[in-house]
This record gives C-alpha cells, sequence and structure tokens, in this order.
C-alpha cells in the first residue's frame, strides 16, 4: 500500500511539474517568469527536507505523510480556484506555488523513511530501493504524458484540479493502508531533546560519513544542471521546436520509461556488482547521450536521447538510498534523509533561476551547450574520485 500511495502522490507531482510552467509560459509568453516560479516550487524543497526531518522523527511516519498531503493539495487547489475567480496574480501564484512545496516536502521524507522497515530476507533493502524507484520512474512514465495530453486538452489549470486530487487519495490510503512503525530506541535516542539538537545530530552524522558527502557534492551539481534542463530549458525547447505540450509530456515519460527498466535491470542484475561501476557508468553515459541535444535535433532524435538517459539514471537513485538504509539508524532517518535531500535540491533553485536568463540572454542553444557541456564533465571527473570506492562497503558504519 505504501508504493501505491507513494505512486499516486508522485503521479500528482509529474501533472504540477508540466502542468505549472506551461501555465505560466502559456499565460505571460516569459521564459524569465517561466523561470521565476520554478524558482519558488524549489526553495520550499530545500527549506522543508531540511527543517522538517526533526519534526517527522517526532511527529511519526505515518501521521506526517497524512498531514503533509493534505495541507499541500489544498494550497495547489486553490490556483486553479483563484485563477477561475480572476483573483490570481502572478505574485500570489508564487505564494501558493510555494507552500504547496513546502508542505509536501516532509511527506516524502516520512514516506521514504517507512521503506527499510519492509525489508525481510526475500526482499532486502536493495530490492525495496529499486522498487521505489521503479514506482517514481513508472510515475513519470505515466503521469508526465498524461499531463501533456491533459494540457493540451483541458488545460494547464484544470489539471491541477487532478493535482490536489492526488494527494488526497494518497492520504487515505496512507492514513487507511499502512500501519504506524514503532521504532526501537535507545535510552539515549528515548530522552526528550530539543528540536534543535535532533536537527545538530542529522548534521553530525552526516559529516562524519565522507561517502555521503560526496554524494552531495554530486548531487549539488548535477541537480543544478538537471533542473535547469527539466523546468525552463525544455519547457523552452518543446515549444520553441514543436510547439506542443504533448512534445514535453513524451520526452518526460520516455525518460521515466528508460529509468523503470534501468531499476529493473539493476534490481535483477545488479546484485553482488561493483556499486561504484554501475554508478560511474550511469553519470557518463547520461551526458554522453544529452550531446545530441545541442543540434536541436527532431524529436524522434530527443526521445530516443531521454530512453537512453532514463535507462542511465535508473540505477542511480537504488545505488545511494542503499548506502543511506544501511548506515543511518532508524531513530534519526527522517532527519538524515531530510538533510541529505535538502542538500541535493539545494542547487535547483537556482540551476533554473539562471536557466531563465540563460535562454533569454544567450539563447537556446548556447545555454544547452553549457549545461550539457558541464554534466559531461561533472560525469567524467567523477572516475577519478577514489572516495567512491566505499560504495562497494556500504554497510560499512
Amino acid at each position: 500500500m505504501l508504493f501505491v500511495a507513494n505512486g499516486i502522490s508522485m503521479v500528482g507531482n509529474q501533472l504540477a511539474l508540466l502542468a505549472i510552467p506551461w501555465f505560466v509560459l502559456a499565460t505571460t509568453g516569459s521564459a524569465v517568469k517561466t523561470g521565476i516560479t520554478a524558482f519558488f516550487s524549489l526553495v520550499p524543497v530545500v527549506l522543508a527536507t531540511f527543517f522538517g526531518g526533526a519534526f517527522v522523527d517526532r511527529l511519526g511516519f505515518k501521521t506526517s505523510s497524512v498531514v503533509s498531503d493534505i495541507a499541500s493539495g489544498l494550497a495547489v487547489v486553490a490556483i486553479p480556484i483563484l485563477f477561475s475567480l480572476d483573483l490570481l496574480s502572478f505574485w500570489l501564484l508564487q505564494v501558493l506555488v510555494f507552500l504547496g512545496a513546502l508542505l509536501d516536502a516532509p511527506g516524502v521524507t516520512a514516506r521514504d523513511s517507512m521503506l527499510p522497515e519492509l525489508a525481510d530476507e526475500d526482499m532486502p533493502v536493495e530490492r525495496l530501493a529499486a522498487v521505489r524507484q521503479v514506482v517514481e520512474r513508472g510515475a513519470r512514465l505515466l503521469g508526465a504524458p498524461i499531463a501533456g495530453f491533459l494540457i493540451a486538452l483541458i488545460s494547464a489549470e484544470n489539471v491541477l484540479y487532478l493535482n490536489a486530487a492526488t494527494f488526497g487519495v494518497s492520504a487515505l490510503l496512507i492514513g487507511l493502508g499502512v500501519p504506524a512503525i514503532e521504532l526501537t530506541r535507545d535510552e539515549e535516542e528515548a530522552a526528550p531533546k530539543s528540536y534543535i539538537r535532533q536537527v545538530r545530530e542529522g548534521l553530525n552524522f552526516i559529516k562524519l560519513d565522507k561517502l555521503i558527502l560526496t554524494f552531495i557534492m554530486v548531487a549539488l551539481v548535477t541537480n543544478l544542471l538537471d533542473g535547469a534542463l527539466g523546468s525552463v530549458i525544455y519547457p523552452v525547447f518543446v515549444n520553441d521546436l514543436y510547439g506542443s505540450s504533448v512534445g514535453l509530456g513524451l520526452i518526460f515519460g520516455v525518460s521515466g520509461g528508460g529509468a523503470v527498466i534501468g531499476a529493473l535491470l539493476y534490481s535483477w542484475l545488479g546484485q553482488g556488482r561493483s556499486l561504484r561501476k554501475i554508478y560511474l557508468a550511469g553519470f557518463v553515459l547520461i551526458g554522453v547521450a544529452r550531446l545530441v541535444l545541442v543540434f536541436l535535433p527532431p524529436l524522434w532524435v530527443v526521445l530516443i536521447s531521454s530512453a537512453i538517459v532514463g535507462i542511465a539514471a535508473g540505477p542511480l537513485n537504488p545505488i545511494m538510498d542503499t548506502v543511506y538504509y544501511k548506515r543511518v539508524p532508524a531513530v534519526m532517518r527522517a532527519r538524515v534523509l531530510g538533510a541529505l535531500r535538502s542538500f541535493a535540491f539545494m542547487a535547483i533553485p537556482l540551476g533554473v533561476l539562471l536557466a531563465g536568463f540563460a535562454v533569454e540572454g544567450l539563447g537556446l542553444q548556447l545555454t544547452l551547450i553549457l549545461t550539457v557541456g558541464l554534466y559531461l564533465v561533472t560525469a567524467l571527473a567523477l572516475v577519478f574520485n577514489k572516495r567512491l570506492g566505499e560504495m562497494d562497503r556500504a554497510d560499512a558504519a
């Protein structure tokens, strides 16, 4: 039931991921305003995942997930309602986008934190991490093309009603179908602690783990570039070259489908193999596959490239999640995972903001050259990073 609820919530997020930027682009015609909106949808993710983890540890995984879904759904549904009443100014839209993302992020952390307790001999944590990735990427496979077609059919603002409904369904499934998880706490953990102390404990844990610190640095760079591509560059790219939101949905959908295949292949064939080699191969292949974008090719070429990117990306998050789940104690899992995701997403708002100005100032093609070139350089630099050798000792304390 956890995976079903998570999948529905992620489909809803895919609807918002396409509907909100397309809504702004269609109503304003401005890449800068599209970038600003994406910025306000991503900054709260950084704040909420960092500061919300300790609250999730205190409140409990299940309760946090339900409350988060309901609150975020209310913020999202306010957007089309106010638009229909002609009361939605550009800056009020930014406030609602900010609140929707702020309230959603702790729920994502809570659902992720539940996962290791489902592990057993038949389904070890490595496979559960891969299944989680299949669900997430499967949501992109279904959600992105559906969003593209629905935006063209019923408009972006009406798609947001469906987005709000997915939050309600997710809250209902978690509330009724997932049992509360009771964690065993030692005497020190059971003692009352201040919120600040709990946050500090999570940060201290991360600081002492050099492999996790390396993951964070890689994510800062690659997420900046991925955020720029997904939230600004791809919408402008598709609008300028193909003129339809359907193409945007297909690109994200094909990438999601490829990632499902990649995660399934990793779950099936990756056990016992070098995590480092799979991790490095994935990043390098993503950078090489994206080189074709700089030539502004026809849609079918972009779809092939997106499929390759998805397959290569499929194993990456399960590998990193496996490391996290094995190293982080359950009683501080939410605050550590929240901080990790906050650091990982920290560069995305800057990336989408810069992308909007870069597209208008430098042009689409030069922006693509810079973005893809930086990604490829980062991927190649990982080959020489010696700390990644610890990935094959992921359960070391």
